[in-house]
This record gives structure tokens, C-alpha cells and sequence, in this order.
């Protein structure tokens, strides 16, 4: 898929980047809890600890991120981050020393 898409700019990703306390069984439960939040909001896995989610707008990205904000465990660290399609896709992934090909963007039927 090409990523001179014109609508890049205004395509969202927001990633989820997190490290929480796993030293007792209950922290583990809480880290499992917002973990599953996650993936039930339509967050992906993209490395241990970090999930991405595609948005169609950055208004659609933001609710996302309040919905985060709003499964914060009391500790750890947790980053979001929201960034363009079009940045997203200057990203260059590695295992090891080859190449890999980006996670594949949603494709949106755009009208106008």
C-alpha cells in the first residue's frame, strides 16, 4: 500500500508503551487487566509492553487515548503517543539485521 496516501496527515496511530510492576500476583492481574483493555479496544501488540492502535482521525485517536487514561493502573509507567500515518510509516523495522515489512494500515473508503 502506497503511504503518499493524502489523507496520512490526518490518519492516526496511537501507541500504548508501558512497564508495570509484576512482583506480586496482584500486580501481574493488574498488568493482565490493562493488557486485555487494550486488546479490547483494538490495540495490537506490536513489541512486548508497547500496542498500537490504527485511528481513521485524529478525533477518533483521541478518544482512544481517553479511554487509556481512563484503565491507568495506580503504578507504572505508561507512555501514549499519537502520531500521523504518514510518520508511522517512515519507521523502518528490524529483526536482527533484516528488514521488515510496517504492520498493514486498515484500509478507509475516503468520499472526498
Amino acid at each position: 500500500m502506497s503511504q503518499d496516501r493524502l489523507n496520512s496527515y490526518r490518519v492516526m496511530w496511537t501507541l500504548v508503551m508501558y512497564d508495570l510492576p509484576t512482583e506480586t500476583k496482584k500486580e501481574r492481574r493488574i498488568a493482565a487487566l490493562f493488557r486485555k483493555e487494550l486488546i479490547k479496544d483494538g490495540f495490537n501488540m506490536f513489541q512486548f509492553s508497547m500496542y498500537v492502535r490504527h485511528s481513521s482521525s485524529s478525533e477518533n485517536a483521541e478518544v482512544h487515548k481517553k479511554r487509556v487514561k481512563r484503565i491507568l493502573p495506580e503504578k507504572g509507567l505508561i507512555g501514549i503517543l499519537q502520531i500521523t500515518d504518514r510518520q508511522f510509516g517512515q519507521m523502518e523495522l528490524f529483526y536482527g539485521k533484516k528488514m521488515k515489512e510496517l504492520p498493514q494500515i486498515p484500509m478507509q473508503l475516503e468520499l472526498f
